[in-house]
């Protein structure tokens, strides 16, 4: 399950990452918002299935919160894993990240920027709504809609129209050959809701409501799980759809209990009270895997975890000074100390689970002299004062504490703010932060998405691009790569994308994490896709 690493820290690192890793009596929190070929060297794939029988009242023990069940209006990862349960996506990924049918049962391209999918018939949403190409029209449209402001528009843009051809196939015209249009169908981005419930929505925003909020009372999609109750910052309880249109859900119902202490998690699945926990910190799998009853869940990730810079604020308006940073940082104490050998350090902002990852790019290779000259020729050379902010995550603090002692080394004084979640998200996407950790989950299998959300002017902000990089150069890197069809000369724009960016540094990219959870031996069919979220149609309890 562990894969091993020679330690090539040095030694003022190597010392303070041991001593946080010791801290493992100390509750945390982490999460990544949000959103592929597989490595699986480091992939506990799904449990035994089918092992139990059907019923129950499963509890998953989740360190956040969701925002919202909207998941046209939200970007989050704790959000989404709600979300998946309530709501369908045309096209969806397997274990292995291939694109299966989902509610369209096939697709084509017609033309070079024209694609038909096939629906699904004889579906229904949980309140009663028929499932067909308007119901699909309708919220493709939603997304697109600039009254609505969602953070997820960057997977749509390219769709110029969506045109109902009849009440089973839908079109989707876009403005120039796309070819990962169905892997952003399988982004639960897209996931497909009431029409019944947009209408109502736009109706109260007529009213004075936000844009999701009557979809957060009434999150009705065609999931297997329909939504019961939610009592903010404890718990989020669905119940098993028994109208569903494919196989039912095994269990009666699913709790997603807030319980944002480690130990306390943990203590929850040894004593039987919860059933599933996410995360469990590889401080903590030792416990896990030697308790009687219970298991670590572990799996490669399709996620980057970065420390971001506020490109408009000084110093970090200058990429010498972003350069600097990324060159001092330690990830092999990170990897080693913080996350005991799991994960994989990061080149760029993708790994191997996303097309558009190569290892023939231009890595920046720690060197913390070479920093300091970079630094004195910004005019710091005696350094400078600044913050780091992160959410209150144990992992996250634990490599706030590290990048403290790094920066030390080059002049650097950092002081650390720990934000609680949903403000971090708030205060970051307005630009309030200096340097920031955060995550993001690669969700569609190819790097457009992660690439536009992170660094394109266009989603400067909340809706994802919170170093507020705003390059036209690279926007146009983007564009081509966006609409080459040759896959390898797409990759090869991917490869000049990444090094553009590792020149500019608008972000250090730290590591690619796995994705570990716990679940009790009376749990069985319980898997995690590459972004971490719960795929919980086939679990059991004995």
């Amino acid at each position: 399950m562990f894969k091993t690493k020679t330690m090539k820290a040095c030694a003022s690192s190597l010392v303070i990452a041991l001593a946080i890793a010791g801290c493992a009596s100390e509750p945390d929190d982490g999460n990544n918002s949000g959103t592929d070929t597989n490595d699986n060297n480091n992939n506990t794939s799904e449990n035994e299935a089918g092992t139990g029988e059907s019923g129950g009242d499963l509890v998953v023990g989740v360190l956040s919160d969701a925002s919202s069940l909207d998941p046209h209006t939200s970007n989050d990862v704790p959000s989404g894993n709600i979300q998946v349960n309530l709501y369908e996506t045309l096209v969806n990924y397997d274990d292995d990240m291939e694109l299966e049918p989902g509610l369209a049962e096939e697709w084509e391209p017609v033309e070079d920027n024209v694609w038909h999918f096939t629906l699904a018939e004889g579906v229904e949403f949980h309140d009663g709504e028929p499932f067909n190409a308007e119901a699909v029209k309708v919220n493709i449209d939603r997304i697109l809609d600039e009254e609505i402001g969602s953070p997820r528009k960057i997977l749509f843009e390219i769709v110029e129209e969506v045109n109902v051809i009849d009440e089973h196939t839908v079109e989707f015209v876009t403005e120039d050959p796309f070819a990962p249009l169905p892997a952003h169908l399988a982004h639960y981005a897209s996931s497909i809701i009431s029409p019944q419930v947009i209408e109502d929505d736009y109706a109260a925003m007529e009213d004075g409501a936000q844009p999701g909020d009557h979809v957060n009372e009434h999150p009705y999609g065609t999931g297997y799980f329909k939504f019961d109750s939610w009592d903010t910052g404890n718990q989020v309880v669905l119940t098993n759809n028994e109208n569903y249109w494919g196989e039912n859900a095994k269990v009666d119902t699913v709790t997603f209990k807030v319980i944002p202490e480690d130990l306390t998690r943990i203590g929850e699945l040894e004593s039987g009270s919860a059933h599933i926990i996410d995360p469990v910190t590889p401080s903590d799998m030792a416990r896990v895997e030697n308790s009687d009853g219970t298991n670590v869940y572990q799996r490669n990730a399709a996620s980057i975890t970065y420390l971001g810079f506020n490109v408009e604020k000084e110093p970090f308006d200058d990429a010498r000074v972003r350069q600097a940073i990324a060159m001092t940082l330690d990830k092999e104490a990170m990897l080693e100390g913080i996350l005991e050998g799991t994960g994989d350090p990061a080149l760029g902002p993708v790994n191997e689970t996303n097309f558009g990852f190569s290892e023939n790019v231009n890595q920046l290779e720690r060197d913390p002299e070479r920093a300091q000259e970079l630094l004195a020729e910004a005019g710091y050379e005696d350094g400078f004062e600044t913050t780091i902010w992160t959410n209150d995550s144990r992992e996250r603090m634990d490599i706030a504490e590290l990048v403290q002692a790094d920066l030390s080394q080059i002049g650097i004084e950092v002081d650390i703010e720990v934000v609680e979640w949903g403000a971090y998200l708030d205060q970051t996407g307005a630009g309030e932060h200096d340097m920031f950790i955060l995550g993001l989950s690669l969700g569609t299998g190819d790097a457009d998405y992660p690439m536009h959300m992170l660094f394109h002017s266009n989603n400067v902000g909340a809706s994802g691009n919170r170093s507020f990089f705003a390059d036209e150069t690279f926007d146009a890197l983007l564009q081509e790569a966006r609409v080459e069809q040759d896959e390898e000369a797409r990759l090869s724009m991917y490869e000049e994308a990444t090094n553009y960016l590792l020149e500019e540094s608008p972000m250090a990219f730290l590591y690619h994490p796995d994705h570990i959870m716990g679940y009790s031996d009376s749990v069985s069919g319980f898997w995690a896709d590459g972004s971490g979220l719960y795929q919980l149609k086939d679990v059991t309890i004995q």
